[in-house]
């Protein structure tokens, strides 16, 4: 199947489930079905999906692929409390999920490995004959990754979904509520990022209890042993998904609308090095080596619309926790580091109101219907939603809501905005990956209570 009939069919099938009524969609499919699903990568993040996948009676974990021993026994304890069998193992080598994928029958895959893997293990899940994949964030490194993934799932005729819970965060989903229902008239501007300390992240003792330590790489525990590496050798805004997902959804991104062109800038760094010298003193390894990714990386996008975009990548400085997001269209915004909304005719005495009356009022009905099962999950409950969203499409045999094009556009602002600020804060085009079918395709993220 080509690009077209694949867009053509994925359109369809989206199209007639927003006009069947809620509760009629696939009611008899989605009686007794079990997905079987296999994590490959089971660290602190692939250990959260495995929590949410075994907390549900319609999922049968069947295998796991882990190559660190530590972070194995503890997916193993985390199966072992919820009294369901045991999956099969699958470790020893780096390359163990290939055999993974040769052995096990399943319905979808999840990938919670680090960034580099995760091209690779995609294309290779859609090549072993599996229609549904989902991955963390990211979709790949190279631009020419973000293509590979794309054109694999095109041929395969299979579903790519970037696991980015962001998107259903519950004011995000508020706020979509509100922009769909025509509250701040046409959307002008958007703004959003990754604006988080992760230099205890970054940076450990290697104990496996993440204290205060100044080693990465080899030495280190969970994700400093490879994501650090990330902020030595590149320079760009290597995290954009929790920002730009969401902002995508508002204006209707690969679904009418697309990003037409990126240009970045970087701050210097120096965050990461003092934070070093802070704790571990000048003569610590850490502090000798010279970080490239610039303390804040401020991303310019341009859409097909018309709309502005702005993304911050802030993670070496000290700060509070922000995604900084602004929604702000002809007839009001949200902010919601000031947690505040403002409605042109609507807001008291025309001034701020505070956010929290706006978002409870508006809250989505995918929150209304499935707050009590998202209760304990990741995140604040976001991870619930996610992955509620993959299991329900595999068993619906639908497209995700999620798709490949939406993973492709998010990710790729990573390698476009090194490109950028290695040219010099040039303007980069940014490419199309529906091949002009992005004119035609319609959205319908967020219309149902259902995923």
């Amino acid at each position: 199947m080509d690009r077209k009939d694949f867009l053509r069919s994925s359109t369809l099938t989206a199209l007639a489930l927003a006009a069947t009524p809620t509760g009629m969609v696939f009611a008899n499919e989605r009686a007794d079905t079990k997905v079987r699903i296999a994590l490959l990568g089971v660290g602190l993040r692939g250990q959260n999906h495995l929590n949410l996948m075994l907390r549900r009676d319609d999922v049968d974990v069947v295998a796991l692929c882990e190559v660190d021993d530590y972070m194995l026994s503890r997916a193993k304890e985390i199966v072992a409390k919820s009294g369901k069998k045991m999956p099969q193992i699958y470790t020893g080598s780096p390359f163990a999920w290939q055999d993974l994928l040769k052995k096990e029958h399943l319905d979808g895959v999840i990938i919670a490995t680090p960034w580099e893997w995760h091209k690779e293990m995609i294309i290779g899940s859609i090549e072993a004959g599996l229609k549904y994949v989902a991955t963390e964030v990211i979709l790949g490194i190279t631009l020419q990754d973000h293509w590979d993934v794309v054109k694999t799932a095109e041929k395969y005729n299979a579903h790519v979904m970037m696991l980015e819970n962001v998107c259903y965060r519950r004011d995000v989903l508020a706020v979509l509520n509100m922009v769909q229902q025509g509250l701040f008239g046409e959307l002008i501007h958007l703004q959003g990022g990754y604006q988080h300390d992760l230099r205890g992240i970054k940076f450990n003792n290697g104990d496996h209890n993440g204290d205060v330590g100044c080693e990465f790489g080899a030495k280190a525990f969970s994700e400093a042993k490879w994501r650090t590496e990330h902020s030595v050798h590149r320079n760009g805004d290597l995290y954009p998904t929790h920002g730009i997902g969401p902002l995508a959804h508002y204006i209707n991104i690969n679904r009418g609308n697309v990003f037409t062109s990126l240009c970045s800038f970087s701050s210097k760094t120096r965050g990461l090095h003092d934070y070093v010298v802070k704790h571990c003193g000048e003569e610590h390894p850490s502090a000798k080596v010279r970080f490239r990714l610039g303390d804040v990386v401020t991303t310019s996008i341009n859409c097909a619309n018309g709309e502005t975009i702005l993304l911050q990548h802030d993670t070496n400085l000290a700060r509070p926790y922000s995604l900084g997001f602004r929604v702000q269209g002809t007839n009001g915004l949200w902010m919601d580091v000031a947690s505040s909304i403002y409605v042109q005719g609507q807001s008291k005495n025309d001034e701020w109101d505070a956010a929290k009356t706006w978002l409870d009022k508006y809250d989505h009905p995918l929150w209304k219907r499935w707050s009590s099962e998202a209760e304990g999950a990741g995140h604040g409950g976001m991870d619930f939603f996610v992955d509620h969203a993959f299991v329900e499409s595999i068993k619906r045999k639908v497209p995700t809501p999620l798709d490949v094009y939406d993973a492709a556009a998010w990710s790729a602002i990573t390698p476009l905005s090194e490109q950028s600020i290695e040219l010099g804060n040039s303007t980069v085009p940014f490419p199309d990956f529906t091949g002009g079918q992005w004119m035609y395709r319609k959205s319908d993220f967020g219309l149902s209570d259902e995923y």
